[in-house]
């Protein structure tokens, strides 16, 4: 693999973390602003944290799935599913990371680490099924 490809795949990771955070965020803004107003900054922050999990397994499917189907579409087919499951790879080391980094190895709620787990194993299936699909678009 040459370093352009992987760095379009780490690129492809790193997007689908941003357009993933990006959706949370609009899902708490318009929480607040349509579905329960009223409330004080820490309500909704809290909020979040319970929210995000939930939103990122919810959108993080789609959004994991047409990422690797593109990126499985760049590749010749015996290379595709591979790229998607690189993306996928590299998606989770990151999100990991952030977890970590977050407090989760400081006494992480077991509902919390469940969350992470269900989050990381469907966009797996959505990043082989990507590949898998974007392989036969070549």
């Amino acid at each position: 693999m040459t370093i352009g490809r992987m760095a379009w795949i780490i690129g492809a990771a790193i997007l689908v973390l941003a357009i993933n955070v990006g959706i949370s965020i609009l899902y708490v803004t318009f929480y607040s602003y349509v579905i329960n107003r009223g409330h004080d900054e820490q309500f909704y922050q809290e909020y979040a944290q319970v929210a995000a999990p939930y939103s990122s397994i919810v959108a993080g499917i789609p959004l994991m799935f047409l990422i690797c189907w593109r990126v499985g579409g760049w590749w010749e087919a015996e290379f595709a599913i591979k790229a998607a499951l690189l993306v996928w790879v590299v998606y989770a080391v990151i999100d990991v990371l952030a977890l970590v980094a977050g407090g989760m190895s400081g006494g992480m709620p077991t509902r919390m680490i469940g969350l992470a787990a269900i989050s990381l194993i469907t966009k797996l299936a959505a990043a082989y099924f990507g590949g898998l699909l974007g392989s036969r678009r070549v």
